[in-house]
């Protein structure tokens, strides 16, 4: 199963959207999954559901800084972030999880997340975007 699979099996089986493409990486990243949970769960629905800047890119964001970059050198993971994030744009016309998703979804402001069913997962992108972010992850650390 490669990294976009996984990351859509995650997303699935009700991980948020930025634990879903952190998770898929667990092994690289070497921490517990328990921690890789506790790291991205903030940034699940664009940072607490808010809407900004999607889950999926906040935890390609994660991957990528920690396994490419030494701490220190800036332009070198900016420079990497972007590029990523550029292809992601250039697939979905945006990374900003509000325009990623339709009107009717957004009108619940509400902390407490949906009930995963089979409607809510009809209704939403978002495992495929998981899928899709997962893959660009996976090019960007090669």
């Amino acid at each position: 199963m490669n990294k976009g699979e996984l990351a859509k099996e995650n997303f699935t089986s009700g991980l948020n959207c930025s634990q879903a493409v952190v998770l898929a990486f667990k092994n690289e990243l070497g921490l517990t999954e328990e921690q890789l949970k506790k790291l991205a769960i903030g940034y699940g629905g664009g940072v607490g559901r808010q809407r900004h800047v999607c889950g999926a890119v906040l935890g390609m964001t994660m991957v990528l800084s920690y396994l490419k970059s030494d701490g220190h050198d800036k332009l070198a993971i900016y420079d990497l972030i972007q590029k990523a994030c550029g292809k992601i744009k250039q697939e979905l016309g945006s990374i900003v999880c509000a325009e990623l998703l339709d009107a009717k979804t957004l009108q619940d402001k509400s902390p407490v997340p949906e009930e995963r069913t089979a409607k809510y997962y009809a209704k939403r992108p978002c495992a495929d975007i998981c899928k899709l972010v997962a893959e660009v992850t996976e090019k960007y650390l090669k």
